[in-house]
């Protein structure tokens, strides 16, 4: 199952992953895997559990996580293993009783969720635990972090004793919350690891004059051109104010904060995965737990608060062994702080810069979803019978429930919207759309 699954998604494993998986199914133990991020942590644990679920009605096994975006991520990962094994996620920001449904119907043998939703449907029965043998908590020090120890104590409380635990970090921890540590845990350590991820992002101080540096992150950005790049700031209302200015000087530009509901930072987050969006402005939330692959350029427009900070933003960066850069925007009056210990060069801009650039893709909505049992072939093929267009020219496909997002070539799509009008997908009517 495991290598069928590697062979699949083209990948080939790093020395953490390969260590998760021989410990997770060759052992007993509980485990600890520290990594830094951007390591691959998730398949580290997926890979093994898609080795050791059985394929029935009952659920064995829990995956907790800090967020929502990481929740739905994780469970996309599982989906596109293509193990045959049913998931569910579950989190807030939807109604427990629709999620309620969803469990029935499914029967998943895993399920990825956060900690008050997962306790939600613990406490009210809606999850059959009797059968459950593993229990992952993912981003376990963003956990502790953000105040889920009453949550996550209350789900081991309702889950059965004896099921093996996996912990994965990015950030040591001095020691394991008793509530957890009921035996002995085998730590595999590959924090060193992140030595490696620092040799492949390059770091530059880029000095503003004006301490409104808006001007500055423009120039950077245009000197970047269609790199794919997260400029992070400390405030949501900062990040809305970054974006606007952007925006109305025709950069390609998307914002990402907690204010956001789920459905707005889910569209934002994939157009900025699938490439119709250049740049994503975005708090500290979209430093955590977000895989988006190609990501070249992480920007402090503010510094991060501090190194824990900073290393979750530029882990975004440089992932899979790719390399990446990340630069500083200080203003007059500002200094790198002390616990920056990368060695940086200091950035000139040149006098001449081209235009904001524009992105390789656009996202567009089609009306039609799972529900109507629309695949990925048929979205393929309509676009490319009826649309005059190549598999080249089509992205990232994602079908949902009522709905379906799919990556077209940014030139291809006012051709795509007149002759759309007219035209029925497997038969069916079907809206197609910009998102904006």
């Amino acid at each position: 199952m495991i290598q069928d699954i590697i062979s699949k998604l083209k990948i080939q494993l790093n020395d953490m992953q390969s260590a998760s998986v021989k410990a997770m199914t060759q052992g007993d133990h509980d485990l600890v895997i520290l990594s830094p991020t951007g390591s691959g942590k998730t398949l580290a644990y997926l890979l093994p559990l898609a080795e050791k679920l059985v394929a029935n009605d009952t659920l064995q096994a829990v995956v907790l996580v800090p967020g929502r975006e990481l929740a739905i991520q994780s469970y996309n990962v599982w989906k596109n293993m293509g193990t045959g094994l049913r998931a569910a996620v579950c989190h807030g920001g939807r109604p427990t009783m629709d999620e309620h449904l969803e469990l029935r119907k499914v029967k998943p043998q895993i399920v990825f969720a956060t900690p008050g939703r997962l306790v939600d449907h613990l406490e009210k029965g809606n999850l059959e635990t009797s059968n459950v043998k593993w229990l992952i908590i993912d981003e376990f020090d963003k956990c502790l972090q953000m105040g889920f120890t009453k949550e996550m104590e209350r789900v081991v409380s309702l889950l059965p004793r004896g099921i093996r635990r996996v912990l994965l970090s990015a950030t040591d921890m001095e020691e394991i919350p008793q509530y957890v540590n009921t035996r002995a845990f085998e730590r595999l350590d590959f924090m060193s690891a992140s030595q490696k991820t620092e040799e492949r992002v390059s770091s530059f101080v880029v000095r503003s004059q004006d301490k409104d540096k808006l001007d500055v992150l423009a120039k950077l950005l245009c000197y970047l051109q269609d790199e794919s790049s997260i400029v992070f700031l400390n405030y949501r209302e900062s990040v809305e104010r970054v974006t606007s200015f952007l925006k109305e000087r025709g950069f390609s530009v998307v914002a990402y904060h907690g204010g956001y509901d789920q459905r707005e930072r889910e569209e934002a987050l994939y157009k900025f995965a699938n490439h119709s969006v250049v740049t994503l402005v975005s708090t500290d939330l979209g430093s955590r737990g977000l895989d988006i692959p190609e990501v070249k350029n992480i920007i402090h427009y503010h510094l991060p608060e501090g190194k824990e900070e900073m290393i979750h933003r530029v882990g975004r960066t440089a992932r899979w062994n790719a390399e990446g850069r990340s630069f500083f925007i200080l203003g007059p009056e500002e200094t790198m702080p002390d616990f920056v210990t990368v060695q940086t060069e200091d950035f000139e801009l040149p006098q001449k810069l081209p235009l904001p650039a524009q992105p390789k893709m656009t996202t567009l909505y089609i009306g039609k979803g799972k529900k109507n049992k629309i695949s990925k072939g048929d979205i393929v093929g309509y676009f490319c019978k009826n649309c005059n267009l190549s598999f080249s020219d089509l992205g990232r496909i994602d079908i949902y429930e009522r709905y379906s997002y799919v990556a077209v070539r940014r030139e291809k799509v006012a051709g795509i919207l007149k002759m759309s009008q007219m035209i029925k997908i497997k038969g069916i009517n079907t809206k197609v759309e910009v998102i904006r």
